[in-house]
């Protein structure tokens, strides 16, 4: 049985801090695209069917539980699915599986849908969401708290199963696919 999860409802912001005004949604997304992410493709399934997409918004919680919150927009078919299966597989890309992101991101034409499990190799672990062969690592969870705020859903997931990546699962074992200003960047290991 998962713990009970303390939320400090009562916190407040100091007065002279909340009434300040924050940025516009522009401004907000042009500070945003400073930020290296690592590229996921976070997938579920919805009356069996596989469902999946490319996120960056995805953070570890605490190790112990071992936690993660992944943030899905309302508007997608992934997020109706999460919510109803419980189960979202995070599958970290690799630099060699941008085809991968891009697809997911709905990048290429006519891919949609189901097609886009046609790029990469896909497996299960526990949950049954659907699972990236050759992923750096896929984290497979279970959803144990969803919060809402303002077009997404913060999934707060407790981790089932991992796998990483092996030798032999690409031509660069080392290297890590992110986002940064706009485009897919490969950092490769120290």
């Amino acid at each position: 049985m998962p713990k009970t999860i303390n939320q400090l409802r009562d916190w407040q912001s100091p007065a002279h801090l909340a009434t300040l005004e924050a940025v516009d949604p522009q401004t907000h997304r042009g500070a945003m695209r400073h930020f290296a992410s690592p590229v996921t493709v976070v997938t579920s399934r919805k009356d069996n069917d596989p469902v999946g997409l490319t996120a960056t918004a995805v953070c570890s919680v605490t190790a112990d539980p071992p936690r993660i919150v992944v943030f899905i927009n309302k508007q997608t078919l992934a997020d109706s699915a999460i919510m109803a299966s419980g189960a979202v597989c995070v599958n970290v890309l690799a630099g060699d599986q941008e085809e991968v992101a891009r697809a997911f991101a709905g990048m290429i034409p006519g891919v949609i849908g189901p097609a886009r499990f046609d790029h990469g190799r896909w497996g299960e672990l526990v949950t049954g969401a659907p699972v990236l062969d050759g992923a750096l690592v896929a984290i497979d969870c279970r959803v144990i708290k969803v919060f809402e705020e303002s077009t997404h859903h913060a999934f707060l997931c407790e981790i089932l199963a991992t796998r990483e990546r092996g030798p032999g699962d690409g031509p660069d074992d080392s290297a890590a696919l992110l986002y940064c200003n706009g485009a897919f960047h490969h950092l490769p290991h120290a």
